[in-house]
């Protein structure tokens, strides 16, 4: 049913799209980007109801985990180890995060984990300088 998919189960990497250039819009450093080039994360979570679980494991033994309820602030980390308070949502099947610097999205289709992040477009005004004529 839509607005309740079933996360829970693991997950291999299967591969990415236009890695590079958001890793580096959000100003990971060089060696992060490097490590997590095709790097075989395998991801793992737990669901019951609206509480997740959300486990990355790397390659060399780190993980990275968050908990969370949908609906609720909680305390995150990035993949590149910053952590913040976001507020995780159910649209239309699709868990939506707001990272520091983007918005992430999970969905499950053709039960496989699809994950997508996108830079949140930043708009700045600058006061005209006044006419002194």
């Amino acid at each position: 049913p839509k607005g309740n998919m079933a996360f829970a189960g693991k997950y291999e990497f299967e591969g990415d799209e236009n890695y590079d250039e958001f890793v580096k819009k959000i100003g990971l450093p060089s060696e992060k980007i490097e490590m997590g080039r095709n790097c075989k994360i395998v991801t793992e979570v737990v669901q019951n109801g609206n509480d997740f679980t959300w486990t990355q494991h790397f390659p060399g033994g780190r993980t990275t985990t968050n908990t969370f309820t949908v609906g609720k602030e909680a305390d995150m980390e990035t993949f590149g180890g910053k952590k913040f308070k976001a507020t995780v949502k159910m649209e239309d099947g699709k868990l939506v995060a707001d990272f520091p610097n983007y918005r992430h999205t999970a969905e499950i289709s053709g039960g496989k984990l699809v994950e997508v992040s996108a830079q949140i477009s930043r708009i700045v005004y600058k006061k005209p300088k006044t006419s002194t004529a």
